[in-house]
């Protein structure tokens, strides 16, 4: 079985589960994806989608499922989706070795 092209961590496999039995639609899958506009160039999203587009990668761990289009997956693959829970707050975080900047507005170069 190849590797994932990317790591959903069980932490944020928990977190989609959890969210997802709270909004009662358990054929939701958290969608992570890149787009331009950040001070560094590109900027995450996260966004809960009831659609798998035909060339989507699915990346599944503890039953919760990882979606990430073609376009966004060259940027980050390799790369760790977590959810962490801090004094500040909690949030999903994408954990991105090939990203040679980033700010604090969660962007990527």
């Amino acid at each position: 079985m190849p590797a994932a092209p990317m790591d959903f961590t069980s932490a944020a496999a928990a977190k989609v589960r959890e969210l997802l039995a709270d909004e009662g639609d358990e054929a939701l899958k958290l969608r992570a994806y890149i787009h331009g506009g950040g001070c560094a160039g590109f900027q995450y999203g996260f966004e809960f989608d009831d659609l798998q587009n035909e060339d989507d990668v699915a990346i599944l761990t503890d039953g919760a499922t990882l979606l990430v289009d073609p376009l966004s997956l060259q940027y980050l693959a390799g790369a760790s989706v977590d959810y962490v829970e801090s004094l500040t707050g909690a949030q999903f975080v994408i954990r991105n070795p090939n990203a040679k900047t980033t700010c604090g507005c969660g962007t990527i170069e």
